[in-house]
C-alpha cells in the first residue's frame, strides 16, 4: 500500500516525510484554544500550528511581535489538550530565540515540556544558525519558516512579496538548503514567488508547506481564523475563505438578543 493511502491515525514528523515521497499534500492550520483545535483535529488535518499569528486574532495586535512566550505556552497547552491525531507545531515568539542559542534552547525546551508540544517552528535562516543548531542537538524536532517572516515586519517594512530579486530568492534557496543539512523537518514558505517555491521544493527533501507560494510545494497552511471568515480586515491574494463566520455569528447573537428582549427566550420547553 502506497504511502498516499495510508491513514495515520497519529500524525509524526516522519509522516510528513512519507506524504511527500508518496506525493500526498500536506494540510495545515493554525489553532489557539481548546474548542477549535478539537474542530480542527477531528476534521483530519495532519499539522496544527499554534501560531504567533495569535498575536493578531486571538489579542488584537498589529503584529506578532508583542505576544510572550507564556502566552504562547497558555495557547499551546489548550491545543495540545484537544488534539489526539494532528501534529501540534508552536511557534517561538519574537525574542525568545534570535539573539542568545542558550535562550532559544530555554525556550523550546519550555514549549516542549510545559505545552506537551510535538514540534516547534522559528522565522529565519543563517542568521539564526546557532540558535538552530542549539535546539537540534537537544532532539526537539524544528520547522523552519523562511520568505516572508512576520518577525521581521519591521525590517522588512512592507507585507509584500518576497524573494522576488535575484539575490533574495537565491539566499532563500541557500537558506532552506541550510535548514535541511542543520536538521529541520519541514520548512514553511510565506508569500514568495510560485517558481521559486516549487525550486525549493525540489531542492530538498523535506516537507515544503506553502502559504501564498503556489501550488506546487507539498502542503498549504492557513490560519484558521481567516479561511473561516472570522476575520473580514485581512484579505491577501492567497485567502480562500470557506465560510463567512462573522456574519453567521454576528446573525445568531442578534437573535438572541431579540429573543430575550421579547421574552421568546427561555420558551417553556426550556425550562425546569
Amino acid at each position: 500500500m502506497s504511502a498516499a493511502k495510508k491513514s495515520y491515525k497519529r500524525i509524526t514528523t516522519n509522516s510528513l516525510t512519507e506524504m511527500k515521497q508518496a506525493g500526498e499534500k500536506i494540510s495545515m492550520l493554525t489553532a489557539y484554544d481548546y474548542s477549535m483545535a478539537k474542530a480542527v483535529d477531528a476534521a483530519n488535518i495532519d499539522v496544527i500550528l499554534v501560531g504567533d499569528s495569535a498575536s493578531n486574532v486571538m489579542s488584537g495586535h498589529e503584529t506578532t511581535l508583542p505576544i510572550t512566550l507564556d502566552q504562547m505556552l497558555y495557547h499551546a497547552s489548550a491545543v495540545v489538550r484537544a488534539v489526539k491525531r494532528a501534529l501540534v507545531v508552536v511557534d517561538l515568539p519574537f525574542g525568545s530565540y534570535q539573539s542568545d542559542p542558550k535562550e532559544a534552547l530555554r525556550s523550546s525546551i519550555r514549549i516542549m515540556k510545559e505545552a506537551g508540544a510535538h514540534a516547534i517552528k522559528i522565522e529565519g535562516g543563517v542568521e539564526i544558525k546557532d540558535s538552530m543548531t542549539r535546539i537540534l542537538n537537544a532532539g526537539i524536532p524544528v520547522m523552519g519558516h523562511l520568505g516572508l517572516t512576520p518577525q521581521s515586519i519591521y525590517k522588512f517594512g512592507t507585507y509584500t512579496v518576497r524573494a522576488k530579486e535575484d539575490a533574495e530568492a537565491a539566499k532563500l534557496l541557500e537558506d532552506a538548503k541550510l535548514l535541511e543539512r542543520l536538521g529541520c523537518f519541514a520548512l514553511v514558505l510565506e508569500k514568495i514567488p510560485a517558481g521559486l517555491a516549487e525550486q525549493v521544493a525540489k531542492a530538498v527533501t523535506i516537507p515544503v508547506i506553502g502559504i501564498g507560494a503556489g501550488n506546487e510545494v507539498d502542503g498549504q497552511v492557513l490560519v484558521l481564523h481567516d479561511m473561516l471568515g472570522l476575520t473580514t480586515e485581512f484579505s491577501p491574494r492567497f485567502l480562500r475563505r470557506y465560510m463567512n463566520l462573522y456574519d453567521q455569528m454576528t446573525n445568531a447573537i442578534q437573535q438572541y438578543v431579540k429573543d430575550v428582549k421579547s421574552s421568546d427566550f427561555p420558551n417553556t420547553d426550556e425550562q425546569y
